[in-house]
């Protein structure tokens, strides 16, 4: 089995199912260059269906795992093949505990210093196997980002995980992926939080559901005007629909 890329509202997304994980992530360690997993919400569907930087970083990613469970009820709304959805900080276990059983290389960037330092100590005592060669923290100032680059340009880890300070998120790699010779990278904001113990997993009962959008809303309130562009998102679809039938 091997994986499948389908375009879902004019958006690339992956299928990958989780036996076939680890071959993909050798694989595209093998390959020289910049590589980038993105883990992809509805609401990046949304915004990569405008211009911009987002929709060509989606288009060069090597990996676009689906994280939102209304990816996938779309997707069979449609009658598309049916991407596996994945939580993503069990993928980012996943992936660095590929790497932790092959001896590959670790780079933290990003959360404060306090944070960063207790994320490292947690993910060394995990993942023994794993060499972190390098660390920065996030939140920096423009004048540091050269800097931040060549570290990881002469350390060329395997992996070179980003979280929370980053100011470009998803973007950030693909922005800079001629200043780097051979790493995949991957953005997910809670990463260095949760690693630190500093926020608190989503309850996976309530990830199954699809349920997680309401534990955003009661640490943001304002979050609930998250429904407009989720009725834009379902009009979206059924257009699609309608105008597939005629």
């Amino acid at each position: 089995m091997s994986i499948q890329r389908i375009s879902f509202l004019g958006v690339p997304v992956d299928i990958c199912p989780p036996e076939c994980l680890e071959t993909e992530v050798l694989e595209m360690l093998a390959k020289p260059g910049t590589k980038q997993v993105v883990f992809l919400s509805i609401w990046d569907v949304l915004k990569a269906r405008g211009r911009g930087d987002f929709k060509e970083c989606l288009k060069t990613a090597d990996l676009i795992i689906p994280i939102s469970k209304s990816i996938i009820k779309g997707a069979k709304f449609l009658k598309k093949d049916i991407p596996v959805r994945y939580n993503p900080f069990e993928a980012v276990i996943q992936i660095m505990a590929i790497l932790d059983a092959h001896y590959k290389t670790l780079f933290l960037l990003g959360s404060h210093k306090k944070t960063l330092q207790t994320a490292e100590k947690n993910v060394r005592d995990t993942f023994s196997g794993l060499h972190i060669v390098g660390r920065c923290v996030g939140y920096y100032s423009k004048a540091a980002e050269d800097n931040i680059i060549e570290a990881i340009f002469k350390a060329q880890p395997s992996l070179v995980l980003l979280s929370d300070g980053i100011k470009e998120k998803k973007c950030w790699a693909y922005r800079r992926r001629n200043r780097f010779s051979s790493s995949i990278f991957i953005y997910y904001k809670d990463a260095f939080g949760i690693f630190s113990e500093r926020i608190k997993r989503v309850n996976e009962k309530t990830f199954n559901r699809g349920h997680e959008i309401f534990v955003e809303i009661a640490h943001n309130p304002f979050k609930i005007f998250l429904i407009f562009p989720y009725i834009w998102y379902l009009l979206v679809l059924l257009c699609t629909k309608l105008f597939k039938r005629k």
